[in-house]
């Protein structure tokens, strides 16, 4: 059976550094976690493309769901992704790209995915990308990226995933789909650091115009509010779209502050980013406690810190980087 990595096992595969579980975030959203893994496995730093994070803002209900610009993946590593029309099985595209060499990256329902057991697994259906590494259809096989791991799923899993059992008149199965062509080379480290350094200076100049936590701010206590009214379960909905999502951001924008600059030049906006990271663990706690006993005053001035780490963060990289 034909892989885009032969011989890569989910029992003995090990995740990068930035899914340790010592990180403040080892999860951040699907489609990072993705990259990060497929990055690891073909031996490329991941910390290299982390530099638009900086260009997270406050979405008025939510933050913004920070995916790696396809043009960085391409200008770091020389992958190239772009969208795969579906118009047959999904099963049929996979296998003919895998054979070509090509990882598809496909939105599927988590519900019948086993490493999210717990949370989604056979609980609630969600929508999440992963990574297909191999797919054995008349076996009822498939091993995946998704989230922190690389994994494996089997049997009544995979019909559900890919509706193989489905009436022949039901709806057919049409996910948002893309596949990556991978390059034959590795690029050098120099012409990481050059390439990570423009990037960089790029997405600085597409930072929010405003500071998104003084926005964040002025919703969030009616936000909190309107979620004691909810069943405490979107209380993890809520938190995944907004306290995780900046503080995730943060923390590997610290990351990649970190890589780029051995020197320590950056070493205060790196210290801001972490800030900003912790401020969204110890809110979402704040923001738990509220809900559970309905008070939401104590909510007042939580996010001063990230307001002022943000703009230390920024102010200092328009210095270093003018």
């Amino acid at each position: 059976m034909q892989a885009v990595f032969p011989g890569l096992a989910p029992e003995t595969y090990r995740p990068h550094a930035l899914h340790d579980q010592e990180r403040m975030w080892p999860e951040t959203n699907c489609y990072i976690d993705l990259w990060i893994e497929v990055l690891n496995t073909m031996n490329l730093p991941p910390e290299a493309m982390l530099g638009f994070t900086l260009t997270q803002d406050f979405e008025g209900d939510q933050f913004t769901f920070f995916k790696v610009p396809l043009e960085d993946l391409d200008t770091l590593y020389g992958i190239t992704c772009t969208e795969l029309a579906i118009f047959d099985k999904v099963e049929r595209h996979v296998e003919t790209q895998i054979a070509r060499g090509r990882l598809c990256l496909v939105e599927m329902d988590s519900f019948f995915m086993p490493d999210t057991a717990g949370v989604a697994y056979r609980r609630e259906h969600g929508k999440t990308t992963i990574g297909i590494n191999r797919l054995d259809a008349a076996g009822r096989s498939l091993d995946y990226f998704h989230n922190g791991g690389f994994f494996r799923l089997e049997g009544d899993d995979f019909d559900g995933l890919f509706q193989t059992l489905s009436a022949p008149d039901a709806l057919p199965l049409l996910p948002y789909t893309e596949f990556a062509k991978l390059p034959n080379g590795r690029p050098d480290e120099a012409h990481l650091r050059k390439a990570a350094d423009a990037r960089l200076a790029f997405h600085f100049a597409r930072r929010p115009s405003a500071n998104p936590f003084h926005a964040f701010a002025a919703v969030l206590p009616g936000q909190v509010e309107a979620l004691a009214g909810r069943d405490f379960d979107f209380f993890h909905k809520y938190a995944f779209n907004t306290l995780r999502q900046f503080g995730a951001n943060y923390e590997l924008l610290a990351t990649h502050l970190a890589w780029l600059a051995t020197d320590g030049r950056y070493e205060t906006e790196r210290l801001a980013a972490l800030k900003i990271s912790e401020v969204g663990k110890t809110v979402q706690f704040q923001v738990a406690r509220a809900v559970n006993r309905k008070r939401f005053d104590a909510l007042a001035g939580t996010l001063t810190p990230a307001a002022e780490a943000w703009d230390t963060l920024m102010q200092g990289l328009a210095t270093k980087l003018a």
